[in-house]
Parts: C-alpha cells; structure tokens; sequence
C-alpha cells in the first residue's frame, strides 16, 4: 500500500518541527477503504468472545499486505508484529498498538446504511473505529517498513470481549500479547471531543469498574399485612438508595467511589410481598487505593442497610479493571506525535472519567497510554453519547487515529 513519505526526511531526523513532514500520511485509497471497513465491522458487530467474522477480516486484509498475524488461543482476537530490528541495532522492548474488537448487546437505532444488520447488537462504543484505526496503522507502517522507514519493530494486538468484565486484555496477555512489548498504547473514542483533535492526560484517565449483584431474601405475603413479613421492595428501594449514600460517608470523596444500579427487580403481582429482589450495577472508584478496600466497604453497607428492613442478603461482587493510569512520557510521546501531525491545537487537556477500561490490565504490567480521538463533528452540538443505540462518529477520526499511532510509531525513541 503506497504512503506519502517525505524524501527529505529520514528516521534519523523526526525531531523538530515535524508538522507536515512526517511520512506515514494517509492516501486516499486507503482512507476510503478503512472507512468501508469501519462501516462493514458496523454493519455486522459481534459480542464478546464471539468476534469471529471480524477476526477472519482482519486476518484477511493483513495476510493481504504480507503480513502474518496470529489468531489468540481463544480463537478470535489477533497479533500482528510488523518489521525487523536493524543490523547492528540492540533488541529493545517493541511499541504495541491496541484495538478492542466486541460490540455491545444494545439495539442499533440510527437511520444509516450502515446500521447493524444484527438485532439487539451495534458497534456504540467505537469499537469498530479503534480497530479500523490499528488495522490502518499496521497497513501504512508495513509500507514504511518495506521502504526502511520503520525505526523500530511494533505490534498490533486486536482484542476481543472488553465489554465483558474483567475484560479480554487478560486473555490477551496471557497468550502472549505483551511478550517483548515494553509500551503500549491505544485512542479511545470521545464523542465530546471535535473531530481532529485528542484528549490527553497524565495520571489516571478512567476509573476502577466492577459489578455488584445483590440478592435479598425473606418470608414474603399479602400486601394487606406488610408486617408479617419481610417487605422486601421495600428493603430493595432503601438498598437502592441508601448504600450509596452510605458509602459516601465512608471514604474520601475524593476517592470518587460510586454505586450505581442498572436492574433492581422485585415481584409480579400487585397484592403481593416477594420472597426475592434482587439488584445488580456497578461499582466505579477513581482511586486505585479505594478500589482495593471497596469490596469490605461494599459488603459491608449492604448488609447493614438490608439488616434493617429484616432481609437476608447475598452479594456477589464481580471485579473488574483498575483505573488506567497513563505513564507522563507516553502519554507525552502521543502528545508529539500528534502536534507533529495537526500541530499543538490540535492536543487538549481532558478529565479522568469514571468509565472503566480493560485497557488498564496491560498498564498494570508495561507503561502505556491511552488518548482521546475526537468523533464530534465540528460544529455539531448534538448529543451521541457513547452506550447509547444512536451512537454515531465523524468518520474522519479514523485518518486521525492513524496520522496520530504511525507518527508515534516514528518518534519513539524510547530505548527501554
């Protein structure tokens, strides 16, 4: 695949006033093709651990370009490792790409072509855009590879089933994924960002994210004598409420410990105590210390709340990710790579959010990064937030997000 490369310019010369000079630029054939490919994955999404047609896909177009990328033990999701160390040169830790593969279980209720053909399931994350993102990045650096302009060796890892907690990440690494990597990096889209632009911090940029499952249980009965029994929609609703309240007096607040419940679910009938409710949600915490004691605190509060209305509880509590914590000199490599392309307007500040990210397993192990890429378009005031079956993004973020990862891939200079 053709790349537009700078003649003037060699890898041993990227520093500087880079804007413009860069090679690794999009070409139009290729952007257009990523952009069938991205409403392709749209088209046909897939949940977690079941990403199989997207995985032959991407295996197709890579095997495509000459590359040979291997299929994850648990038989979707792959890695992809492009060009050779330099003669001579020492063998050093390689940058990883990331992409996440999995939709959500959500129904798709845009009025596009390339709404989802599959019911009850989209692409409302932008999953389907970071994969299309390091798939493009891996096409333009093989390029560059073939014409020895490719530094140093990367690698692409395409994960499956990060929607499902504890995440896919975890399967991933296990088969291998960060053997040999020594940084890694992934773009995650923010439809509260404008098209062109990434949102960058250094520290913590997600949170913590478990789930919660509560069952609670007692003798039920007529509703025309509450007091022989155990009222438990009542218990559920001071359960509901009161836990997080309760939570938020014991720990700082500046912990940002939260509950929040998805499903509470309690009888069937009108005249009718239930014998049963039960609550699920989640339980998200900006601060990694706090996320290791929330499970006692959790546990605790809901057994004191539940004590007093009479009903016996079981809690189930599911862990999930820690926060992703970016790494200072990579999130300041992206930071570069990014004025390098669009110049420094082009990089804004943006705040630790309590959406959770599995992402943050491989940080537990190797320093990385992870940006915000702008999906809004410019000039859009419309609200599709991400989750929601409306979801949508300014397609032009997907030349951004390879613009931004090839330039990366040039400027790092890391040595490990």
């Amino acid at each position: 695949m053709p790349c537009e490369a700078a003649p003037e310019t060699s890898v041993d010369d990227l520093e500087g006033d880079l804007a413009g000079a860069l090679p690794g630029r999009l070409p139009a054939d290729l952007r257009a093709e990523l952009i069938a490919f991205r409403r392709d994955l749209h088209m046909h999404p897939e949940l977690g651990h079941r990403e199989f047609r997207t995985t032959a896909a991407l295996r197709a177009r890579l095997e495509k370009a000459g590359l040979r990328p291997r299929t994850l033990a648990s038989g979707t999701g792959l890695i992809c490792d492009i060009g050779r160390s330099r003669p001579g040169a020492s063998r050093r830790p390689v940058l990883a790409f990331r992409a996440d593969l999995d939709a959500l279980p959500i129904p798709d209720t845009k009025q596009v072509p390339y709404r989802s053909t599959v019911p009850g399931a989209a692409h409302a994350c932008g999953h389907d855009v970071h994969t299309t993102v390091v798939l493009g990045t891996g096409l333009v650096l093989a390029a560059l590879a073939e014409e020895g302009l490719l530094p140093h060796p990367v690698r692409l890892i395409f994960q499956p089933s990060e929607e499902v907690l504890p995440g896919g990440a975890l399967d991933a690494i296990e088969d291998g994924a960060l053997d040999g990597v020594g940084r890694i990096v992934a773009v995650h889209c923010d439809p509260k960002v404008e098209v062109g632009r990434i949102g960058l911090r250094t520290g913590p940029i997600t949170s913590a994210c478990d789930k919660l499952e509560v069952a609670l249980d007692g003798p039920g009965g007529h509703t025309a004598r509450p007091h022989l029994t155990t009222d438990l929609v009542t218990a559920a609703a001071k359960v509901a409420t009161e836990v997080p309240a309760l939570l938020a007096r014991r720990i700082d607040t500046r912990a940002g410990l939260a509950v929040t419940w998805g499903r509470l679910e309690a009888g069937h009938a009108a005249n009718v105590i239930p014998q049963r409710a039960e609550l699920s949600g989640t339980v998200r915490c900006l601060d990694i210390d706090a996320w290791r004691d929330a499970p006692d605190l959790v546990h605790a509060a809901v057994d004191e709340v539940a004590a007093m209305h009479r009903a016996k509880s079981q809690i189930t509590y599911i862990r999930g990710v820690p926060p992703v914590v970016n790494d200072g000199e990579i999130a300041g490599l992206l930071g570069r790579a990014m004025t390098a392309r669009r110049g420094a307007g082009a990089v804004e500040d943006t705040q630790q959010s309590l959406g959770g990210e599995d992402f943050s397993w491989y940080l537990e192990r190797v320093p990385g990064a992870m940006a915000r890429l702008g999906v809004r378009p410019v000039g859009d005031s419309k609200a599709r937030d991400l989750h929601r079956g409306d979801f949508d993004v300014d397609e032009g973020a997907i030349q951004v997000g390879v613009e931004l990862f090839t330039a990366a891939a040039l400027l790092d200079r890391n040595q490990m």
